[in-house]
Order: structure tokens, then C-alpha cells, then sequence
């Protein structure tokens, strides 16, 4: 067993180091196999001897060996590659490409689940095991997921794309979201959420915010992040039984971190252009400023989403203006709002389009109706403590 020292260590310098090889060879699955023995040197070897004077410089020189070996032991296949290798080890550059490997993980012939595993296994240094826990898959399922966007990256060619692409910047920033949502509230399983991938997304944004401070939409979504996980303990109950946001112990929120997204949220907004992380980024702030759930500034939250909903149309957006509506309307105003995004195929029949509906009916005083979805809402989730809420609330109005 590793000490958490180098256990911490190896995992930051994982992704430094494969950008290093990646860059140096551009085949992608070989130099990650050669990191991954160079790492399982290190686990055996540092406990024991010591971590060396630059650690970095030990993994690359390993790795590098272990590339070349491999390459030596197929040469008659990889007679080119092996031509432009060389045997020592490579000079480790001051630069971290790090950022770089982030942009060739979330290749855009890659599936949204794909460019997310790959991008938590080659720069989270997560195990395969460790990302098909996550997403609730047997190992072999995500196992074999992570190869084929290996062998898709390979097809297309590693070589590592430019930062300054928007469109391949958005799908890091996508991906991202994707990794923090899953960890926030995680969409399967007994727990409400996944602290080990909220932690891993807001690492890597942070990672992003650092080489690319002044974008607007990068600090957005760092803002978005600490904002929303500096209220995951007040989330849930002792027993894991979840916490509405209304109902939240506000003194329990990580003041921190709070503080730290306050301020990125208002950096993000001094930009001549407002896009959705940095809209949300300002909704969450604007929750985060009310110290009890009755001061929230309701008419400013929904005029934000009416903001987002315009420059980013999309029926998870209208749901949330609703909830805000209803607050500064009256739920029946919230409710005529959620009757529009019945024809939505996908979210006719969503547990949170059933649950919000359930929650505005209970308000207006349609009991029966709020029953009925509530019900509803908890057959249509797969998350065990979302389920054992919505079947409280049923309970509840039916009494």
C-alpha cells in the first residue's frame, strides 16, 4: 500500500508526464501503457528508497525506456516508430502539457461517455475500476469503452490539438460539467453523491482556470463548481436521506469556498460576452448570497435564467425558471411554464420534470396530483436517495 504522500504524487504527475511522452512519440495507448509501468515502478519503489530528487524526471526517464522497449519487442511492425525514438531518456520539458492531454482526451470523435472516461483515466488518474464504479458499469464494459477512444484517437492521429480552438475548448468545458455533475448528483446508486468526481472535475477546471485565466466561460465553470459543492454536506442527512435546498442548514455550507466562487463568478462577468457557465456561475452566487432560503433574491434568479434560456435554449433551463417563476408568480404560473416542455420527449417523463411538477401541484394545493407525481418521480430515478425522498414527499401529501 502506497503512502498517500506518493499515492498524491504519482497522480499529479501521471498526466505531466504521458503529455511529455505523447508529444515526444504520438501513440497515444503505448506511451499511456509505458506511464502506467513507470507508475507501478514508482508505487514499489519510492515507499522504500525515497522519492527522488525530480520525480517527474524519474517517471519520464522510466517511461520513455519502457516505450522503447516496447517498441523494440514489435520491430518488425513498428519499424518507423522505432526509427524516430530514442533510447535515452528525453529531456523533460518545463512546460506541463498536461492541459494539452485534457484538449486530446476529449476529441471530438469521441462520445460525450467516451471523452469523459478517457479523460479520467489518462489526467484523473482514476483506474478503470475506480471510473466504472463511478458510473455504476461492470469494469470490462468501461474497460473496453477506454480502448475503443484509445483506438479512435490512434485512427485520427494523437498529435495534440490547439488551446486556442473555441469548439475544442467547449468540449473540455462539456466534459468537465459532465465529470462535476455525475459527482454532484450522481444518477444511479445508494449515494446522492460522488465527492472522490465532483473533487477530480473541480481539480481539473482549477487545472484549465490556471492556463487560461482570462476566459470568461472557464472561470465561469470553476465559479459554478465551488459554488454548488460547497453545499454537499449540507445535502444530505445523517442516514444519507437528501436535503431539498429550501431545507438546508446554510451555517454548514463550506464558507471558503463560497467566498472563492463569489469572486470568480463576478471576474467571469467582466467580459463583453455572457455565456451558460457564467450565468449559472451567477445564479449559484446569487443563492449563496441569501442566508436563509425566504431572502433568496427570486425575481434576480429568474431573470438570470431567462438570460441563459435565450442564449442557451434548453428544457433543464426552462424547468429551473420555472421553480423561479413559481417563487416570485405563484406556482401556477410555474406550473403553465413546466406545461410547455410536455411535448419534450426526453423530459415528458424525466423524474426531475416530475418531481418539480409534484412539488409546485403540493403548493397550489392539488394534493392528489402532487401524489401522483411524486409517485411517478420515483419510479423514473435510478439514484436510491432521490427515490426514498420523493417516496416521503408522496407519503406526505396523501396523509
Amino acid at each position: 500500500m502506497k503512502p498517500p504522500a506518493v499515492e498524491d504524487l504519482l497522480r499529479e504527475l501521471v498526466p505531466q508526464v504521458l503529455g511529455v511522452l505523447v508529444r515526444r512519440y504520438g501513440q497515444f495507448e503505448g506511451c499511456e501503457d509505458a506511464v502506467q509501468e513507470a507508475v507501478l515502478a514508482a508505487s514499489q519503489q519510492w515507499p522504500v528508497e525515497g522519492v527522488p530528487n525530480n520525480p517527474r524526471g524519474w517517471l519520464s526517464t522510466v517511461a520513455s525506456r519502457r516505450y522503447v522497449d516496447q517498441l523494440r519487442s514489435d520491430q518488425a511492425r513498428r519499424e518507423r516508430e522505432l526509427a524516430n525514438a530514442v533510447e535515452d531518456a528525453p529531456e523533460v520539458p518545463d512546460t506541463d502539457d498536461t492541459l494539452l492531454l485534457l484538449f486530446l482526451c476529449c476529441h471530438p470523435t469521441l462520445t460525450p461517455a467516451s471523452q469523459t472516461a478517457l479523460t479520467l483515466r489518462a489526467v484523473g488518474g482514476l483506474t478503470t475500476a475506480e471510473i466504472a464504479r463511478a458510473f455504476l458499469v461492470p469494469e470490462g464494459t468501461m474497460a473496453a469503452r477506454i480502448s475503443r477512444a484509445k483506438q479512435r484517437i490512434k485512427a485520427a492521429g494523437s498529435s495534440f490539438p490547439g488551446t486556442e480552438s473555441p469548439e475544442r475548448l467547449n468540449v473540455v468545458l462539456q466534459v468537465l460539467y459532465l465529470i462535476f455533475n455525475e459527482g454532484y448528483t450522481a444518477s444511479s446508486g445508494s449515494d446522492l453523491h460522488r465527492a472522490d468526481l465532483a473533487s477530480e472535475a473541480i481539480r481539473l477546471a482549477r487545472m484549465v482556470h490556471a492556463r487560461l485565466p482570462d476566459d470568461s466561460e472557464v472561470t465561469g465553470l470553476l465559479a459554478l463548481m465551488l459554488l454548488t459543492h460547497a453545499r454537499r454536506t449540507a445535502r444530505t442527512t445523517p442516514s444519507g436521506d437528501l436535503v431539498p435546498l429550501a431545507d438546508q442548514d446554510r451555517s454548514t455550507w463550506d464558507r471558503a469556498m463560497l467566498d472563492e466562487g463569489t469572486e470568480l463568478a463576478k471576474a467571469s462577468l467582466a467580459g463583453s460576452d455572457l455565456g451558460p457557465y457564467q450565468l449559472q456561475a451567477a445564479i449559484a452566487a446569487t443563492h449563496a448570497d441569501a442566508e436563509t432560503a425566504e431572502e433568496t433574491n427570486w425575481r434576480q434568479v429568474h431573470a438570470l435564467y431567462l438570460i441563459l434560456e435565450r442564449i442557451a435554449p434548453n428544457p433543464v433551463v426552462t424547468l429551473n425558471r420555472a421553480i423561479a417563476l413559481a417563487e416570485t408568480e405563484g406556482p401556477r404560473a410555474g406550473l403553465a411554464l413546466l406545461s410547455t416542455l410536455d411535448g419534450e420527449e426526453r423530459m415528458a417523463r424525466h423524474h426531475r420534470l416530475l418531481s418539480v411538477r409534484a412539488h409546485l401541484l403540493e403548493k397550489a394545493g392539488d394534493l392528489p396530483g402532487a401524489y401522483e407525481n411524486y409517485r411517478l418521480a420515483a419510479k423514473a430515478t435510478a439514484s436510491i436517495a432521490e427515490k426514498r425522498y420523493l417516496e416521503s414527499r408522496a407519503a406526505q401529501v396523501r396523509e
